[in-house]
């Protein structure tokens, strides 16, 4: 990836940036309550109610009597799986009035009973995680300016109910703005994107980080990755990076950054075959990562582009159908269980036909996250 570093020379007013670019420090860090993790060492402050006493029971039991066998216990056999379903036409917009018996859902290839379902549409906790380094958005290039373009095309997207934090990654994933409805805070965040000073990318610290802070977020949440899936430098590799995003259960929607950009370069001769090879690999990392983790991925050729993917994001994270199950196989194991959605005709078992108003086939795709992983014993 390091080979792609000839970016660099691209830009026309790079070279009379250079003393801008060594004060430069990059995104700062604004660490909040929701995003960052607690600092290690910091103790909770000890509440009024936990310098009383106890309460004395009034039942006591003689520790000499032997046990009854009657004792009561709570023990729990089953696991309740909810899986959010977004079925997506060509034109990016949601399908909806599909009856639940046309829904065959699998785990492990072993067919599962749909006990319930539902369609959702709620508000959404977004964090926008942006490539912004000096590899390849030298300030004023075209991937400068495409990619503060989409991040903020984005953010006219969101509703007010909307929670959206802003993170940042060069060298390291910086955290600009919390989780917040007030809109100003990400125009802040946004306005220090400025000119990008480290020249590596931690994609897969930046996404496995920030997919593991909001592991435990309630409701419907998602990050947007506006990157070119270039890494050069994380602290992981790919395949550990993926099965941290894979457990975190968080839909990652991406959008691949430069395409036009590099094409043009190539066929120019600027740009070698090693190098756009890379790029090839770098947009299969972010469709696997979308992919796998319930999302979409998105490679934009024209800035008309923005607005349309855009909407099709928001009606994938907001409308949904929401399965409910009991999993056949209840091992409490910690293994990953693979999932798979179709649509069936239940008379002919075969892939459900969807039509329009005049009755012509509809597209659709299926977007769902790839998997799970079963709890543990718990002893």
């Amino acid at each position: 990836m390091r080979a792609l570093r000839f970016f660099s020379l691209l830009s026309a007013g790079c070279l009379s940036l250079a003393l801008i670019l060594v004060a430069q420090q990059g995104p700062q860090t604004k660490n909040g309550d929701t995003v960052a993790r607690p600092k290690k060492g910091s103790a909770p402050t000890p509440s009024k109610e936990a310098e009383l006493p106890p309460l004395p029971s009034v039942f006591k039991r003689d520790a000499n009597l032997p046990p009854t066998g009657t004792e009561p216990t709570f023990r729990v056999d089953a696991t309740t799986v909810t899986l959010d379903v977004a079925v997506i036409d060509n034109n990016g917009h949601f399908i909806p009035n599909i009856p639940q018996g046309n829904f065959r859902l699998t785990e492990d290839n072993a067919p599962q009973k749909i006990s319930s379902m539902s369609l959702g549409e709620a508000p959404m906790t977004v964090c926008l995680v942006i490539e912004f380094s000096n590899l390849f958005q030298q300030f004023y290039s075209e991937p400068w300016y495409q990619t503060l373009t989409a991040a903020n095309e984005f953010m006219s997207s969101m509703k007010p109910q909307d929670y959206v934090a802003v993170v940042a990654y060069d060298l390291r994933p910086e955290i600009l703005s919390d989780f917040s409805l007030d809109r100003r805070d990400a125009a802040e965040a946004m306005s220090r994107l400025r000119i990008p000073a480290y020249h590596e990318t931690v994609l897969f610290d930046a996404l496995t980080e920030t997919a593991e802070r909001m592991a435990d977020i309630e409701g419907r949440k998602a990050i947007l990755l506006i990157s070119s899936g270039v890494d050069t430098i994380s602290h992981q590799n790919y395949g550990e990076a993926r099965k941290k995003i894979q457990n975190a259960g968080v839909p990652i929607y991406s959008v691949g950054l430069m395409q036009a950009y590099r094409d043009y370069y190539y066929s120019m001769g600027a740009m070698s075959d090693n190098a756009r090879t890379d790029f090839v690999m770098a947009d299969n990392q972010l469709r696997t990562f979308s992919t796998e983790s319930g999302g979409m991925a998105f490679f934009p050729r024209f800035y008309g582009q923005f607005r349309e993917i855009f909407q099709t994001i928001s009606q994938a994270m907001r409308t949904q159908y929401v399965l409910t199950y009991v999993p056949t196989n209840s091992a409490r194991d910690g293994k990953f269980r693979k999932l798979k959605v179709e649509l069936i005709d239940p008379a002919t078992n075969k892939p459900l036909r969807v039509t329009d108003e005049k009755g012509k086939n509809v597209k659709y795709t299926i977007v769902t996250k790839s998997g799970y992983t079963a709890p543990r014993q718990v002893e």
